[in-house]
């Protein structure tokens, strides 16, 4: 989500007073790790698209805590949270999580949208390889394989 709103991202790890981490955290650590090893080139050396995302959180007006942070609403999001990002070569699709019958719908990359006027003709899966995924009036529609990580999948679109 931050990555496609140009912001910087922050990990904080709390610590033990030895300077250790508990089992908790570093089971965090490795499935981030793990994630990034596979999905990593749709994070470093991206760029803004045009929309940043789209689905329940991106429509939702959440308001602005007294400290100045909104972060409440993000950890409610699901497969129907789509986040953007891009390169010059490629477009990411970021769903914010695996839909349970691994459909997933990318509205904003519908045919004659404003955004992405070319027709799309592969889509691939960091971590797996080509989907299928055909394009109509309803949006992108990919149909996903069963959960390659456990936190979110991300497609890659030549642009």
């Amino acid at each position: 989500d931050i990555g496609s709103k140009n912001g910087n991202r922050l990990l904080s790890v709390p610590l033990r007073a030895d300077g250790t981490y508990d089992e908790k955290e570093a089971a965090i650590l490795d499935d981030l790790e793990a994630w990034m090893t596979v999905n990593g080139e749709s994070i470093f050396g991206t760029r803004p698209w045009d929309i940043f995302g789209e689905g329940p959180v991106a429509e939702k007006n959440i308001a602005i805590n007294a400290q100045g942070f909104n972060d409440g609403e993000y950890s409610h999001m699901t497969a129907a949270d789509i986040r953007f990002n891009q390169t010059k070569r490629y477009l990411y699709v970021t769903a914010m999580g695996w839909p349970e019958d691994g459909r997933l719908v990318i509205k904003s990359l519908a045919k004659g949208n404003p955004y992405f006027r070319r027709s799309i003709t592969s889509v691939r899966l960091l971590g797996y390889g080509n989907v299928r995924a055909r394009q109509t009036a309803e949006g992108l529609v990919v149909q996903l394989p069963a959960p390659c990580n456990a936190i979110a999948p991300v497609l890659r679109i030549s642009k």
